[in-house]
């Protein structure tokens, strides 16, 4: 028998294992996905508010040293 039979043979089996239980295997895997995407949006809610501390605390500080030069200035 030729390798392309064999495959067609094996990938026609799988496609059966696969459809016959496929539904059971989604819902194996669909709460882990549903958890992943929830641990992803926390990781990006984290990231959101370290990166508005980081950017409010430059703010400030580029304020005040813009502040403190004018002082020198006299203006």
């Amino acid at each position: 028998m030729s390798a392309g039979r064999y495959a067609g043979r094996y990938g026609a089996r799988g496609a059966r294992w696969a459809a016959d239980r496929g539904e059971d295997l989604w819902e194996r895997v669909s709460p882990e996905i549903d958890a992943a995407a929830e641990q992803v949006g926390d990781y990006l809610d984290s990231a959101r508010e370290a990166i508005d501390d980081v950017v409010r605390r430059e703010a400030r500080d580029l304020r005040k040293a813009i502040r403190r030069q004018r002082k020198r200035l006299g203006v």
